[in-house]
């Protein structure tokens, strides 16, 4: 038998085909059990989804999900906390082997991520207490975020002035943010609040903007605004700006998006500053801390994503214009090293 080019070139060709083979085989065992094998499916129990955080938590999920290569199912009780832990056990029935409980009450998510834990399934909470020693807590270290943004209102007006704040109890990050609030105010005594208020009815924005409307009319001497929620800074900033205040009031927040950024850029802005996580990196966090649990390893209680602050100064002196800019031009908001284990797949990496 005479060897031709023809078969070399097969011979070649069936070679390369055979170490590639080889070589996705290797990859596939470089992940442990079960992930090591196609099937793993997870769902994503959501309470709040209303604003662009949300939309890019659910997009950081979504692409952590797919580079672990797992079934993702999503499900959203808009707000409604009863239908929250229902959900729940839907994801039970589904049988999934992970769950990420993303926001809602304490009350009515603690048994129904007992009963998750009782089946056997891996658990992991973002934003939400759920009580539970087994159950990991996703956290944008919400005490550092109201830090930072309290921080540079102090540096930006002095440690006297009149407050307006936007606070609704009951939602873990939100109670973890009033309590530095708490703090900042007993650390300077001449920072005096005036009017508390605030709603996560839908839209959150145009509904805190109609309670802002009110607490401006009746207390005209405010200077600042902490709005620790980027909804909530929004509807302030909505308010300030028909009032005409928009250069007597300053706005600091939490959380950031693109519609922020231009919010924020807009001449004469009332809103000064944010402290953020990148809502998608946290998305893709919480996926990985679960499927930390799930090969058998341990996240941590608590999995902290740090925070970074952001001013208005600077998104206009290095013409930040949206989130795609913002993680280019500021490294550190565009990946955390979190729960990132070598074997971990990175949805960002190029």
């Amino acid at each position: 038998m005479s060897i031709t080019r023809r078969l070399l070139g097969k011979a070649a060709l069936g070679l390369a085909g055979a170490a590639l083979l080889m070589q996705g085989t290797a990859l596939a065992a470089d992940k442990p059990a079960p992930f090591d094998k196609p099937g793993v499916k997870i769902a994503l129990v959501r309470y709040l989804s209303t604003g662009d955080f949300f939309q890019a938590y659910l997009s950081g999920v979504e692409a952590q999900a797919k580079a672990l290569g797992v079934d993702l199912r999503v499900l959203d009780s808009r707000q409604d906390a009863a239908l929250q832990a229902d959900m729940v056990d839907q994801a039970i029935a589904l049988g999934v082997q992970g769950i990420i409980i993303q926001h809602g009450l304490t009350e009515s998510m603690k048994d129904a991520a007992q009963r998750a834990v009782d089946a056997g399934i891996k658990v992991v909470a973002f934003d939400v207490n759920v009580e539970n020693p087994k159950i990991p807590q996703i956290e944008q270290s919400d005490k550092d975020l109201a830090k930072l943004a309290l921080e540079q209102a102090v540096k930006d007006n002095g440690d006297s002035w009149k407050a307006g704040y936007v606070y609704v109890a009951g939602i873990a990050p939100l109670d973890r943010r009033n309590e530095t609030w708490v703090d900042v105010k007993k650390k300077y005594s001449g920072i005096d609040e005036v009017a508390m208020f605030g709603t996560l009815d839908n839209p959150i924005a145009n509904s805190v903007a109609n309670q802002a409307r009110s607490v401006l009319q009746a207390h005209p001497d405010i200077k600042v605004m902490f709005a620790p929620y980027d909804e909530f800074a929004k509807g302030v900033k909505i308010a300030v700006d028909e009032a005409g205040l928009n250069k007597g009031i300053k706005i600091y927040s939490a959380d950031i998006s693109t519609s922020d950024i231009a919010a924020m850029r807009e001449p004469d802005s009332a809103w000064a500053a944010t402290a953020a996580t990148n809502p998608a990196v946290v998305g893709q966090v919480s996926v990985r801390a679960l499927a930390q649990l799930l090969a058998g390893e341990d996240p941590g209680h608590n999995v902290i994503v740090p925070p970074t602050l952001i001013t208005q100064k600077e998104l206009v002196d290095k013409d930040i214009k949206n989130m795609e800019d913002l993680s280019a031009k500021l490294p550190q908001f565009a990946h955390a090293d979190v729960a990132m284990p070598a074997w971990m797949p990175n949805p960002n990496a190029k």
